[in-house]
Formats: C-alpha cells, structure tokens, sequence
C-alpha cells in the first residue's frame, strides 16, 4: 500500500478528514474530533498508529512481530503502530484502519453514530 493509497482509504470513511495538528508532516486522522489514525506519510517505513481492541492487539503483535507494535508515543493497550507495506497483507491493513474507525465510532454519543450511518 503507498502513502496515497493509504491516505485515500481514511478518507473514504463517513465525516473523516485529515488534519495536521502536530507538524506539517504528521497527517492525522479523525472522525468528529477523534482520532482514529496517525501517520507521516513520508516516513520510511511507512508506518501507522491505529486504535485496537486490546485482546486483538496483542494477538496481532504475536502473529505479526515487528509488523505490528505496540503504538508509538500512544497508549499501548489500545494503539498498535503498524508498518504498512512492509509484508503485510494490504488487505490486513485496510481492515486495521476501519477497526479503528469502528472503535472510534462506537465511542461517539449515540446521536452521532447514527448521523454517521454506525449505531
């Protein structure tokens, strides 16, 4: 997955936008406010943090080690910081990002959710 490939696909969720409230080259991405992905999108490796079920992200980081970490500068039980391209299925990575969006979501007041099609 490439830089552009990866930021098309936190655009296409409902209500996403990229914002850069750290540095010109941190984009960050969030639904309402919230952050569900983080990235420099010129960084080599190319690599993301995104939110995780905490029972999903330790398996994750034992099926997938050095792929998959615990989330960089983020809280570890809850952030995974995932090296994209480097071996990982794109479509691993893809169901990653929305995970993070859905978890996201599900934190949001219920009226939201449901302006954002997710009850």
């Amino acid at each position: 997955m490439t830089p552009e490939q990866l930021r098309t696909l936190c655009l296409s969720f409902n209500a996403a936008v990229e914002d850069f409230p750290f540095n010109p080259e941190t984009s960050v991405f969030k639904v309402l406010g919230k952050l569900f992905a983080l990235t420099n999108l010129a960084g080599s490796p190319l690599t993301v943090n995104l939110k995780c079920d905490p029972d999903d992200a330790v398996r994750l980081r034992g099926e997938h080690p050095g792929l998959i970490v615990p989330g960089y500068h983020m809280n570890k039980r809850h952030w995974n910081t995932v090296t994209v391209g480097g071996g990982l299925p794109d479509r691993l990575v893809r169901e990653l990002v929305e995970d993070s969006y859905d978890l996201v979501v599900a934190g949001l007041p219920r009226a939201e959710r449901l302006r954002l099609d997710r009850p």
